[in-house]
């Protein structure tokens, strides 16, 4: 029947052995009959004994560089792609998820683990259109109403190419997120698509398209042949991020961003495998290979087996095979010496708002009371959606509306400026105030210049959809006998408050180290065949998504 989905297990595929990835999947599939696409599932369990294990709280000292980290993402491949590459749609999807996973592993401590696998093999389930935006916002709203499978980002592989300058694209920040994890990413072969797919999930991860700082010298590339992963350059497949990537993810993740990666994968979509990484039905532990065990583990774990009185054997919280889970404060506690709320595993207020946007502090509260209740586009609570208007804001809500900081003179941080900065100066107890902000757009069409959900707005109130609610109406659940020195978790547990030390990088900043003498002979080379190619016109060569980056005539006006 063309209207039913078909259920079955992924074959062990292993089309490109250098690469590691894995898949795994999760227990409640449910996909509904009138859908037609298929979906690969198998679900192995983890073991029994493994869950009851009583964890120990410890104190000790992590960091997010060194901890690693697994996205567990689930691929939609969309007709096209189906009719281009049947019937091995499934193979080529592996193969470009098991490329970007080894850049990840390699470049940011990062696994990127496939969980489940949907193919539209009758016709897209949304509308696959020329504007990757308004493709990703129908897909996302597609796997809101349709998809069951969980997963850290839902992706799409289309057989198509859009018209766009870049060849994907992801809501900045938007891992974990049912309506925001996800992307959408054209075709091309298995390496540039990998690419593509590193990119996307980049911009899930916090990473954005840093030309101006890059323009600045301040992301040198440590490749300027090959180029970088986040940035328009390079004339080849690229392999790195940039040191301005990296610090953006590792900032986004200290921030509280990307709670959810730090759970390491039960189950897996292959036949179990022992010496994978990954622990499986029959598994109490896997330290991965010999060479992965000798280094950490194997004290702890043999053949897959916990040695005696072991509650885990590798990873950087196991502390003497005993290890807690990764927990952060329930949302609603009071932090920042009482000044934010904790939401989220953030800890949100208005002056870190405009210091991480724009590099200043909050402005006064009479610049909110003056200008959101204007309703206008320097002041307002939000943008109707059908009309377009701007809404004014209720005076008890003022402070959840547009973002009012000081000194604003620059482009925001993150995002392009939409309109004029807003600047007005108040006076006000015999002191002039200085109010300002701006709408600072991102490329998913996101306006950071808002008060985010969760910031206090007044004694026990809170912000969410430009409205300051009372903390109460959050339905925020606590646990017995919390107190000072016993709080509780987003799991629900009270415990012992017992701070992890704020995480520092390991190293210092990465520093460029100038070219060997072979490299400066590789260089003239290589430049030598560069300039012959710009005198013989362009030739097609290199990656499509950079090619398309660096030689847009409009997006060259731009930079």
């Amino acid at each position: 029947d063309a209207n039913t989905h078909v259920v079955y297990r992924m074959a062990d595929i292993r089309l490109m052995p250098h690469f590691s990835g894995s898949t795994r999947n999760s227990s409640d599939s449910d996909f509904n009959n009138d859908y037609p696409v298929s979906m690969e599932t198998n679900q192995p369990e983890l073991t029994d004994g493994l869950k009851r294990v009583k964890r120990q709280v410890r104190r000790g000292s992590r960091t997010v560089q060194s901890e690693t980290k697994y996205i567990e993402l689930l691929v939609v491949n969309d007709y096209d792609l189906m009719r281009r590459s049947a019937p091995q749609t499934r193979n080529f999807a592996k193969a470009v998820v098991n490329m970007a996973d080894a850049i990840y592993k390699e470049q940011l401590n990062t696994r990127i683990v496939l969980v489940a696998m949907e193919t539209w093999s009758v016709q897209n389930m949304v509308s696959v259109g020329d504007d990757p935006l308004m493709t990703l916002r129908d897909f996302m709203k597609y796997r809101k109403e349709n998809i069951k499978e969980k997963s850290d980002a839902a992706h799409l592989l289309s057989g198509r190419t859009f018209q766009s300058t870049r060849s994907g694209t992801a809501y900045i920040e938007g891992i974990c997120s049912p309506t925001r994890g996800g992307g959408v990413n054209e075709y091309g072969n298995v390496g540039p698509m990998a690419i593509t797919l590193c990119q996307s999930l980049g911009q899930n991860l916090g990473m954005m398209w840093n030309k101006d700082r890059a323009t600045a010298g301040d992301c040198r590339c440590p490749d300027p042949w090959l180029g970088c992963i986040m940035e328009d350059t390079g004339y080849y497949l690229p392999r790195k991020f940039s040191r301005c990537s990296i610090e953006e993810y590792v900032q986004f993740l200290q921030q509280g961003g990307g709670s959810c990666l730090f759970n390491k994968p039960n189950k897996l979509l292959d036949p179990p495998e022992c010496g994978n990484g990954f622990v499986e039905h029959g598994e109490e532990c896997d330290c991965g290979s010999q060479v992965d065990c000798s280094r950490a583990g194997g004290a702890c774990c043999k053949k897959c087996t916990l040695t005696h009185d072991a509650m885990c054997s590798n990873g950087l919280c196991c502390n003497r095979c005993k290890c807690p889970h990764n927990v952060h404060k329930l949302d609603g506690y009071m932090c920042n010496t009482g000044m934010g709320r904790c939401y989220g595993g953030r800890c949100k207020t208005r002056d870190a708002q405009c210091l991480a946007l724009w590099g200043h502090y909050a402005a006064d509260r009479m610049c909110y009371e003056k200008l959101n209740t204007e309703g206008t586009e320097r002041g307002n609570c939000g943008q109707d959606s059908s009309s377009h208007n701007w809404i004014q804001c209720n005076k008890q809500d003022v402070l959840c509306g547009f973002l009012l900081c000081t000194n604003i003179t620059v482009k925001p941080r993150y995002g392009d400026l939409h309109g004029e900065i807003t600047s007005l100066t108040i006076y006000h107890q015999n002191k002039y105030l200085d109010c300002r902000g701006g709408h600072a757009v991102l490329e998913d069409g996101t306006d950071l210049g808002y008060v985010e959900d969760g910031t206090p707005c007044g004694p026990n109130m809170m912000c969410l959809d430009h409205r300051c609610l009372p903390v109460n109406t959050f339905n925020l659940s606590s646990c017995p006998g919390s107190s000072f020195s016993h709080v509780c978790s987003d799991h629900g547990d009270c415990s012992v408050y017992d701070p992890i030390p704020d995480p520092q990088p390991p190293d210092g900043p990465e520093k460029y180290k100038g070219p060997s003498g072979t490299n400066i002979i590789i260089g003239s080379i290589a430049g030598a065949i560069l300039l012959a190619a710009i005198v013989l016109g362009g030739t097609g060569w290199g990656f499509k998504n950079i090619r398309r980056g660096r030689y847009d005539s409009a997006q060259q006006d731009m930079m």
